[in-house]
């Protein structure tokens, strides 16, 4: 976040790539910067295993893309609640993840949007017909013990779920419960 294209500032480059270096876990960089086309792909140079930027801020997606692929990352595109999923669907073969923002950009604690599991929804009917198991479909925004099983019914198969996880009292607990959801929902 760079407190230009969301009104809120979180981590520098240079901060992320420290955090990247240290990390005994593969780090998913999901950027929400005014000029990814700048930027975008030297998360994926520091080590990022994968790298999503938001389409909406984007002059050129496609070589976005390329220059993130390049580097070895996994590339995902971000949608804002307002932008609707057939706009990136001259991307689709680049990609190995859609983001779907199911809250506004910009803030955590943020009610979940219910009306963004249409979108999910769609999104998964495309992603099935052409690039089934090839493309991860994640939801971020406002999931949690009670949203999380409808946005996996509707498609979704990666989650963030940062409020749930960090304001609990046992994080682990937390996330071992949230995915214990999921898969039961999708088993549906």
């Amino acid at each position: 976040m760079d407190n230009i294209f969301v009104p809120n500032f979180t981590f520098t480059l240079e901060q992320s790539q420290k955090i990247i270096a240290d990390s005994p876990i593969p780090v998913d960089s999901h950027l929400m910067i005014a000029d990814p086309d700048e930027t975008a792909h030297l998360y994926a140079k520091a080590g990022s295993k994968s790298v999503t930027f938001h389409f909406e801020a984007s002059r050129k997606p496609l070589e976005t893309i390329s220059r993130i692929s390049q580097e070895g990352s996994r590339v995902g595109l971000a949608l804002k609640p307002a932008t609707a999923f057939h706009e990136i669907a001259p991307l689709m073969d680049q990609l190995d993840m859609v983001l779907i923002m199911t809250v506004e950009p910009g803030f955590g604690g943020q009610s979940f949007m219910v009306d963004m599991m249409d979108k999910v929804k769609q999104a998964r009917i495309e992603i099935d017909k052409k690039f089934l198991g090839k493309i991860w479909l994640q939801v971020d925004g406002g999931i949690s013990l009670e949203t999380i099983a409808q946005a996996s019914e509707s498609g979704a198969d990666t989650f963030v779920a940062g409020s749930a996880v960090f304001k609990s009292d046992n994080p682990g607990a937390m996330v071992d419960s949230l995915r214990a959801l999921a898969i039961k929902s999708q088993a549906r």
